[in-house]
């Protein structure tokens, strides 16, 4: 503000003295915008300390509401898109979610996190190989901290594409790039589920008890674990793994998937 003074002051001999007077006032509207700016920034930055906290919490819609004041305050954050993106994927809203992630990625191009979960939503639409696209671009930032999540997603997207070989690689990468990544025991399942495709019976359980041990409460690996042991010839364990799915959660899918596959084993 020194300087636009000063030089104005320097002006005076030479410019009409109604240009000046048009010059001040251009300078103190330029200020003003600044003021306005930055008053914004912070009420926008106020609005998404308490989106992401709505967030932590499973509070979607709230945090939606948070996140689309924030965004009319400071359009041009590629953070705040991304987590208007969340906001809509745990509403349920995948498409307004997916144009989110987009223009987060259109402002910063190496956004990995934003290239994750847009890779999420191409994996659940069955876009394999879109998916897995997203997911190196993601890896292809050396600053990505969570690298474990998008090579557990591309073996899983291998997966179901039908080539479980490729998975276990991707998944044994994940493990070698974060081994201490807290998605684990999904990487150990999943390993698991793979081994289980390429009828190797053995590892198939041993990843899968791997995977229960540090998170018991997964209904989904004890499903897999039953029918690992089902596969190998051992039916008692196979119902009692089953039973276990049931009860850790009756009401999930592979609950619910346990409860028919016991059903049609006991009568």
């Amino acid at each position: 503000m020194q300087t636009t003074l000063c030089r104005v002051h320097l002006m005076k001999s030479t410019v009409p003295g109604h240009l000046i007077l048009l010059i001040l006032l251009a300078a103190a509207i330029f200020l003003a915008g600044c003021a306005t700016s930055r008053q914004d920034r912070e009420r926008a930055a106020s609005h998404v300390t308490m989106g992401t906290a709505y967030l932590g919490s499973e509070q979607f819609s709230p945090a939606l509401r948070e996140f689309l004041i924030a965004q009319r305050l400071s359009p041009n954050d590629p953070e705040i898109q991304y987590y208007t993106g969340l906001s809509y994927y745990g509403i349920g809203l995948k498409k307004e979610a997916q144009q989110q992630f987009q223009a987060a990625l259109s402002i910063k191009q190496d956004y990995s996190e934003a290239h994750t979960y847009l890779g999420i939503i191409y994996l659940e639409k069955g876009l394999y190989d879109r998916a897995i696209e997203e997911f190196d671009r993601a890896l292809s930032n050396m600053l990505y901290e969570t690298p474990a999540i998008a090579l557990n997603n591309i073996g899983w997207a291998y997966y179901k594409k039908g080539d479980p070989q490729t998975a276990l690689t991707k998944y044994e990468a994940a493990l070698r790039r974060e081994p201490n990544t807290v998605i684990r025991p999904l990487i150990q399942q999943n390993r698991g589920i793979a081994y289980l495709a390429v009828h190797n019976i053995d590892k198939a359980i041993y990843y899968l008890k791997k995977s229960i041990d540090r998170a018991p409460g997964r209904a989904d690996a004890r499903y897999w674990l039953g029918i690992s042991y089902l596969e190998g010839g051992n039916r008692e364990k196979a119902i009692q793994e089953l039973r276990l799915a049931i009860k850790t959660n009756p009401e999930s899918e592979f609950g619910l998937k346990a409860l028919e596959k016991l059903n049609s084993l006991v009568p």
